[in-house]
């Protein structure tokens, strides 16, 4: 079982210097002194408070779904510019999105959200779609699976019809099966980008290209005008690799994607196989792709 952990398959790296987004102390700027509860620089101590007043504000948005910079300064004792700097930096790792105020965990036309904060959303539509998705996945084949949460869902159920040979460009699916014997499994390398729990860029699109699958299972960030769209280039890039490398292609979205916006187009609708959507979604929604030639496949609440 080829396990990223331990060795990548022939022709992947799992290089972490690509992309702005590639590490989780990468930034646009130098960290600037740390300060304790008395104002003071922490001197040598200095690069690990930063990393740690990082991850609590990270996790604190990621409960809270919204938190005032004002509140964060006063909770870890450092001066609005401090958390200023530091919510710039998160930003542009992808971890969180900075609003007027505050920060913010949720979604938008630019910022992903970060993939614990996801993982929350819609959960139990999640699980009807992965249930779903199931019926399209015969014991011996070969199995691609694209870093969202809502095929997380998914990676989680394809243990009851092994063995299997899974694809992966997502740590948190290579997390999940790496101890199961009946799976095959073959880790996607590349630069891992924290907020994602992945590996995307260039070298996991040419890491793909040299691959076969019977079977790709992805979602999408957004669902405009009949096509998939996405807030960075790196995912959009790595999605369309993986569309070129499967015979057969499931996209899965939940009805909240059709009420969302991204930046980048991916591709339309009709450029898959089947699509699986929850019975949530409005006939509104649902027409426009049935005229287009979009084979739909509703999931009625169990």
């Amino acid at each position: 079982m080829d396990a990223i952990g331990a060795r990548p398959p022939e022709g992947t790296a799992l290089s972490t210097n690509e992309g702005p987004q590639a590490t989780d102390e990468a930034s646009p700027q130098a960290p600037e002194p740390t300060q304790g509860e008395s104002g003071q620089a922490s001197g040598a101590g200095q690069p690990l408070r930063v990393r740690q007043r990082r991850q609590q504000i990270r996790q604190r948005v990621t409960q809270e779904g919204f938190v005032r910079i004002d509140s964060l300064a006063e909770g870890l004792d450092v001066s609005i510019m401090t958390i200023h700097r530091d919510l710039d930096v998160l930003e542009s790792e992808g971890w969180l999105r900075k609003v007027r105020g505050g920060a913010t965990a949720q979604p938008s036309a630019f910022h992903h959200g970060d993939v614990a904060y996801r993982a929350q959303v819609m959960a139990d539509a999640k699980q009807n779609l992965a249930q779903a998705a199931l019926e399209f996945v015969t014991p011996g084949s070969s199995v691609l699976v694209d870093e969202s949460t809502t095929c997380l869902a998914l990676a989680a159920r394809l243990p009851e019809l092994e063995p299997l040979t899974v694809i992966t460009n997502s740590m948190a699916v290579l997390k999940l099966l790496a101890t199961d014997q009946g799976i095959d499994l073959i880790g996607l390398g590349g630069a891992y980008y924290p907020a994602y729990d992945a590996f995307l860029g260039l070298r996991t699109s040419e890491a793909i290209q040299s691959l076969r699958a019977d079977i790709l299972f992805m979602s999408t960030t957004a669902v405009t005008s009949g096509f998939c769209y996405h807030q960075s280039q790196e995912t959009v890039a790595v999605k369309r690799a993986l569309m070129q490398a499967a015979a057969q292609r499931i996209l899965i979205i939940d009805h909240t994607k059709f009420a969302k916006h991204g930046l980048h187009q991916l591709a339309p609708l009709s450029d898959f196989d089947t699509v699986i959507v929850d019975a949530g979604a409005a006939e509104r929604d649902l027409a426009p792709l049935r005229a287009q030639g979009v084979n739909l496949h509703v999931v009625t609440t169990d």
